[in-house]
């Protein structure tokens, strides 16, 4: 059985895993989909002071209060999911077996998810809400979606080794972008990289909701050891 550790991108809580979720867990595995501070059912705790650490730790925590989680987990990200992923794995190493990149953000060491993405998308960024703590949800997310802490998306992300040292990486790019895609930096870091296993969907970025049979595949062989 392998623990699989779902986290979500900007404004998304739990819930946009529960379909993929459900799955894994029929295919006999246990999953842990994480809800992170400020966001979804948890947006009343939007504070200036929540930031890319906060979700670090919210990992962190669910993982160590979690009796069921194994010694391999396969840590999953989805967006800006990526940055809190590779900062939980960095803290962990000695428990995690792979990472798996959901159309994510690859951060090098010292970046910010304002770093690795595109002018577009900084430039959603920028447009807080009423509160100037929370980046409002874009028009094509889902209805449950909520505004997303600013500070998360500007603090830089400390790393102490690579992410080659975990047993596999692997990276998922969604192909139907209206425009330039903003994981495209990401994606061109990894694509041509032998070590890492990438796939291309033709489907949006939401590819959970868009090509979740296809994600389903991809987890499960790299649960396969």
């Amino acid at each position: 059985m392998t623990t699989f550790v779902l986290v979500p991108g900007m404004c998304h809580g739990a819930w946009c895993f529960d379909g993929l979720a459900a799955s894994l867990r029929a295919a006999g595995h246990h999953v842990l989909a994480i809800t992170q501070t400020g966001v979804a059912e948890r947006a009343h705790l939007m504070l200036g002071g929540v930031n890319l650490e906060t979700h670090i730790t919210d990992v962190l925590a669910a993982i160590a209060c979690d009796s069921a989680a194994g010694d391999d987990l396969v840590l999953v990200g989805h967006s800006y999911g990526g940055m809190v992923i590779t900062g939980v794995a960095d803290r962990m190493a000695e428990r995690v077996d792979s990472l798996v990149f959901l159309d994510a953000i690859v951060p090098y060491d010292g970046e910010s998810c304002w770093d690795a993405v595109n002018d577009e998308e900084r430039r959603w960024y920028t447009e807080v809400d009423d509160t100037g703590f929370g980046v409002p949800p874009l028009s094509f997310f889902d209805d449950r979606a909520t505004s997303h802490p600013l500070a998360t998306v500007l603090q830089p992300l400390r790393l102490s080794g690579d992410l080659n040292r975990f047993r596999r990486r692997d990276f998922v790019y969604a192909l139907d972008w209206p425009g330039e895609s903003p994981m495209r930096q990401s994606y061109d870091r990894v694509r041509d990289d032998p070590r890492w296993n990438c796939h291309e969907l033709d489907s949006r970025h939401d590819l959970m909701r868009d090509r979740p049979e296809d994600l389903v595949r991809i987890l499960l062989d790299v649960a396969a050891r």
